[in-house]
């Protein structure tokens, strides 16, 4: 933008000189009553010239001009700074730096110090905090007028007598077993808001790098892209996942950690007060986080990532203790061993001669030690297997993932030193579903709810082969494609030409007179009783030619009615070309891959693969396909308008797009997903409105293009530029919003003046035209699959009620904004209008 300023006052300047100038040159033309003619303006342009005087007048003045621009160019400048962003999430990281200026004044010695006071019990904070939870809720910061007072909110939490408890409300589950959660009210959201912002600003600079997920810059695509990218040559894997719904011990270790970096027994005295009034849900491997529901909570994942850097940074010593003690390790990268590595041999070697000096292991050992001739047993217990040991992690919150490029008994003693850490030092439970699994597996590893398997890179010989094998099965069976609309053509043409000439009369006594159809053909019309009689007959040739376990009817009339009265030297010759298929694609594949010449070192590649039959499985849920797997309508949206079915469809389409777009198998699932969601949408509408398919694709041809094309997903994903999404991709400015999953909502009643509603978003004045009904569809436990529907939901938010306006409701399903933005709250305050307001009237 300043670059464009300074383009502008240039130009302008430039525009004032040349005006300048020729105002001198018609001013002297126009005192020496000079033409136009050529002659004459060589002679005017030699007079000018003799005027030097005005010349350095006019240039002083042009030059002063100049130098005003330049100067205010930098004011202007920083006016742009000022402007206010376009976009929400460029908003919102606007008011975030403000709060970090604020947060940087309290930094002495190395520490934070009096954050609560200084920093979140401040108004302006406040308020900047209530603007960012606007901004998630997509509601309009400057036209909404706030509930709460942000300076007496500041004055409780300054004196220390902001009520936690007062401020929070719960729901329960229905059914005998009572399940209850706690959710904040606007006023302590607004405050954990505030808490959140700052603590992102102390411990973002020192997460570690391993560490993926609601961070700013770190996400569940960056972990995708280090394991496929950066991970080389692995040989075991494993990932490990944590269980345990944080108690007491915990919590207190966690404000230990804080301490460390925040000297404010304020702030912690206050988190401890949120966490005993079950405010704070704090559970490993219990709900999935950054999935947009309540239960998650908005400190949640700034919390457990505060709490699990500790094993972030015991992982580094892990990792040194493993590839720092092989002799090998680097010596393939730089040609010796490098001076950490030697230094870090030298601090292990002296620990051994300490121990053997007090005794604790054998006098004979220290020489050969001390010259380099022999390793300490900690070191040969590590590196005896192999010399070149490199070890991997990658965390996303609660989810471990583990690689290792040594032996098997390498991996297996990283794994058991991680969950002995894990549940020694951290107090977690810790579990691996699948243990310590050799990369070269035909089964893979699952994790993210993703599938994760190593391949052998394929050379542009053998892929040659493979596409020559394609070609073949794909002439194939175009050919039995054909040959099967040929049969089935003329088993119809027969069939037809049968029943035509058969009489009723032969049918009758084939029939059973007593049978019901029988008796109903007796009240049908004259001429009408042929039908029934044809497809009882066409009941009887199928049992005689034994039918039954023909898929379809074409089948039917391939096989058992056209196929048996083809000559058998044109069956026999279909057959044999369908046989030399088979063996060529089997033998001659094979052949032709055993002739090309071998890599002695083949290059494997890290591939991830998103769960295709999972999401089916969901689709099947929703409604959205049959058993059989085809399109159909979906019941509970009938009810809703158009644009709102319209846009749930497309909803589930970008989901699902967004957070699989970096899987190998991204085309199949995005036809999958494409095509399901665009039949299934046009099928809902059709039955809503009882219109035939093609009527409603023609009516809704324009809001149909909302549900993207295969063609379409391609050239806007070829068209869009890289760093277009900055801010609506970092997870810690989406945190709820980027991963909300796909819910279902159903009609529950229209309001009306007698029953009215208001739209249940924070910060929404809007009144809600409809009431709905959340369905709960699926109930599961973390870590689940990710498919882009909602899971681990928390029973009490089944077949809850809750008002939408349009506009909410729009977002809601398309992404934009998540269940967190939803007060669930909000309907004992409506009630208590309502009382008041009759009370008012009687």
């Amino acid at each position: 933008m300043a670059l464009v300023g300074l383009r502008g006052v240039c130009k302008r300047n430039l525009l004032k000189l040349v005006d300048l100038q020729s105002v001198k040159f018609v001013g002297i033309c126009s005192s020496l009553k000079i033409a136009g003619t050529p002659d004459e303006r060589t002679i005017a342009h030699a007079m000018y010239s003799a005027f030097p005087i005005l010349n350095t007048v006019a240039d002083d003045v042009g030059k002063l001009t100049l130098a005003q621009d330049l100067a205010g160019l930098i004011n202007e400048s920083s006016n742009l700074e000022e402007r206010k962003p376009r976009g929400r999430m460029e908003l919102k990281r606007f008011l975030e730096l403000r709060i970090k200026k604020r947060v940087k004044k309290q930094y002495v010695n190395g520490k934070f110090h009096f954050l609560m006071e200084n920093v979140i019990a401040h108004p302006e904070t406040l308020e900047d905090a209530y603007s960012c939870i606007m901004l998630n809720s997509s509601v309009d910061v400057s036209m909404t007028k706030p509930n709460i007072s942000f300076v007496s909110t500041a004055k409780e939490l300054y004196s220390g007598s902001f009520d936690v408890k007062a401020n929070t409300y719960s729901i329960s589950s229905r059914g005998a077993k009572k399940e209850v959660l706690i959710l904040p009210n606007l006023k302590l959201k607004v405050v954990q808001e505030a808490i959140r912002i700052v603590l992102e600003v102390v411990y973002r600079p020192h997460f570690s790098k391993i560490s993926h997920g609601c961070r700013s810059g770190r996400s569940h695509s960056s972990a995708l892209k280090y394991i496929c990218k950066e991970i080389s040559n692995p040989d075991w894997w494993f990932t490990l996942h944590l269980d345990k719904k944080m108690d007491a011990s915990n919590f207190a270790q966690l404000v230990s950690i804080m301490e460390e970096k925040i000297e404010d027994p304020h702030l912690c005295t206050f988190i401890q007060g949120m966490f005993e009034a079950h405010v704070l849900n704090l559970e490993f491997g219990g709900f999935p986080k950054g999935h947009g529901l309540p239960q998650e909570g908005i400190l949640s994942p700034i919390l457990m990532n505060i709490y699990l850097d500790q094993f972030d940074r015991e992982f580094f010593k892990l990792s040194m203790k493993y590839e720092a003690l092989s002799s090998g390790s680097d010596a393939h990268q730089s040609g010796s061993p490098s001076t950490l590595r030697r230094w870090f041999q030298r601090q292990m070697k002296a620990s051994e001669v300490k121990n053997i000096i007090n005794g604790k292991s054998e006098a004979s050992e220290v020489k050969n030690i001390i010259n380099g001739k022999s390793e300490p047993r900690e070191v040969k217990n590590i590196t005896n297997d192999k010399s070149d040991i490199r070890v991997y992690c990658c965390r996303v919150m609660d989810e471990i993932f583990c690689a290792v490029s040594g032996s098997e008994d390498i991996a297996n003693n990283l794994m058991h030193e991680i969950m002995s850490y894990m549940r020694n030092s951290v107090y977690l439970e810790v579990n691996s579903l699948s243990g310590v699994l050799p990369c070269d597996g035909p089964h893979g590893i699952r994790f993210l709810g993703l599938l994760i398997t190593r391949r052998v890179k394929e050379s542009p010989a053998v892929r040659a082969v493979h596409k020559l094998k394609e070609k073949i099965k794909l002439f194939a069976l175009q050919k039995e494609t054909a040959w099967n609309a040929g049969t089935i053509r003329i088993g119809r043409k027969w069939l037809a030409h049968g029943l035509k000439k058969v009489k009723e009369s032969e049918i009758r006594n084939l029939a059973d007179g007593g049978s019901v159809l029988s008796q109903i053909s007796r009240y049908r019309k004259v001429g009408m009783e042929t039908d029934h009689w044809y497809k009882n007959l066409l009941k009887i040739w199928m049992q005689d030619v034994n039918a039954k376990s023909a898929e379809n009817e074409e089948i039917i009339l391939s096989r058992y009615v056209a196929e048996p009265s083809l000559p058998k030297e044109l069956i026999d010759s279909f057959c044999e070309f369908q046989k030399h298929v088979d063996e060529y694609v089997s033998s001659e594949t094979a052949s032709t891959l055993a002739l090309l010449p071998k890599s002695s070192n083949p290059i494997s590649t890290t591939e991830i693969e998103a769960p295709v039959h999972i999401i089916e499985k969901h689709l099947l849920r929703y409604e959205v396909i049959n058993s059989r797997g085809y399109a159909r309508s979906a019941n509970p949206l009938i009810l809703q308008d158009s644009d709102k079915i319209i846009d749930w469809f497309s909803g589930i389409v970008h989901r699902c797009l967004r957070w699989f777009s970096e899987c190998n198998n991204f085309n199949e699932l995005k036809l999958v997903v494409c095509d399901h969601a665009r039949k299934s949408c046009i099928r809902t509408l059709a039955s809503k409105y009882r219109m035939h398919e093609d009527k409603v694709e023609k009516r809704f041809d324009a809001d149909l293009g909302r549900i993207p094309l295969t063609q379409e997903l391609d050239q806007d994903g070829a068209n869009e530029p890289s760093d277009s999404h900055v801010f609506n991709n970092d997870e810690s400015l989406m945190y709820g919003i980027l991963y909300s999953g796909t819910c279902l909502l159903s009609l529950a009643r229209i309001t009306s003046q007698s029953r009215p509603c208001n739209c249940f978003v924070v910060g929404c004045s809007s009144s809600a035209p409809r009431v709905y009904t959340l369905n709960v569809m699926q109930r599961q436990k973390f870590p689940g699959w990710k498919t882009g529907f909602s899971g681990c939901i928390h029973p009490s938010l089944n077949k809850r009620r809750f008002g939408l306006c349009d506009e909410h409701l729009s977002d809601l399903y398309l992404g934009r904004i998540s269940l967190q933005a939803i007060d669930f709250g909000a309907w004992k305050v409506d009630f208590q209008q309502i009382d008041s307001d009759n009370i008012g009237e009687e």
